[in-house]
């Protein structure tokens, strides 16, 4: 995952000092990458131990292999093509609004795919075949790509389950046992009723996969697979648009792989779009 995701995920949870070294490194990663500790120091306002404690506290050697990590970084960066990718301010024209939206969900699902190590990637898809039971879990906006994400999981005959209570949902996985798989969807990570909801889920054997942000958080601490969704919700100033648009990404991904690995999942969807057809030919009857 790429150090300014990281970076920038734990930013407000920083002490002061860090985080003014963090926002620093954010707004000018390109300068960062010309600037020695000394100077990045005298930039920040801060002691040259600062910021080498700054690169070690996420988890670096030093300075020099931070450095390195935000070049890579910069170096994988991406932007649509004649896109803005800046945050959409109230006198903005419905044209700019478009570009600026389009140009941050855009974003949001490349860098959610970038941030996921294809062996976790494979290890989900191995635990989601072995499955006895699929329970998907999320709250509020992450209800809704819960939802979406069960539906096509059962469109390809899997045990999954979902239910937009959260106390349905807790029900649920006080059944669970090992082998059966539980989807924890929160892109804080926070919600508590998911963090409730995963931690019943583990202690009942199932193993937990998370769909979190980067940030530390209950949910991901919890969970045998940790995937994670970027977004940047402060440049939309949105009611989580962007998660949502990155979780739908990562979900999606996970069913189209699995539509790859299951040989008889044409039967299956051909069969679910069959008995919906036979269902709204007996409704107009």
């Amino acid at each position: 995952m790429s150090v300014l995701n990281v970076i920038e995920a734990q930013l407000d949870n920083l002490a002061p000092a860090d985080r003014q070294i963090g926002r620093f490194i954010l707004d000018n990663p390109d300068e960062v990458l010309r600037l020695s500790s000394a100077r990045l120091a005298e930039r920040t306002g801060r002691s040259q131990s600062s910021v080498v404690k700054f690169a070690q506290k996420f988890g670096f050697s030093g300075y020099q292999e931070m450095k390195l990590a935000v070049s890579k970084a910069r170096a994988h960066a991406w932007r649509p093509p004649g896109a803005l990718h800046s945050t959409i301010e109230l006198g903005d024209s419905p044209a700019a609004v478009a570009q600026k939206l389009l140009s941050s969900k855009m974003h949001a699902m490349q860098q959610t795919i970038a941030a996921n190590d294809e062996r976790d990637i494979a290890r989900v898809m191995d635990l989601v075949d072995t499955a006895g039971r699929i329970h998907v879990a999320g709250v509020g906006a992450s209800s809704l790509v819960a939802r979406d994400f069960c539906l096509k999981l059962q469109k390809l005959g899997r045990y999954a389950l979902h239910d937009a209570d959260s106390h349905v949902q807790m029900a649920n996985v006080s059944a669970s046992k090992t082998g059966d798989v539980l989807f924890a969807l929160s892109h804080s990570g926070t919600s508590i009723e998911t963090v409730r909801i995963a931690e019943l889920a583990a202690r009942r054997g199932a193993t937990v996969v998370s769909i979190t942000g980067p940030q530390q958080n209950p949910v991901a601490r919890g969970a045998g697979v940790t995937l994670y969704t970027i977004a940047d919700e402060e440049r939309v100033r949105s009611s989580a648009i962007t998660a949502r648009d990155a979780q739908l990404m990562l979900t999606d991904f996970l069913f189209i792989l699995l539509l790859q690995r299951q040989k008889d999942a044409g039967d299956y969807i051909a069969g679910s779009g069959e008995a919906v057809t036979a269902l709204k030919l007996g409704a107009d009857k």
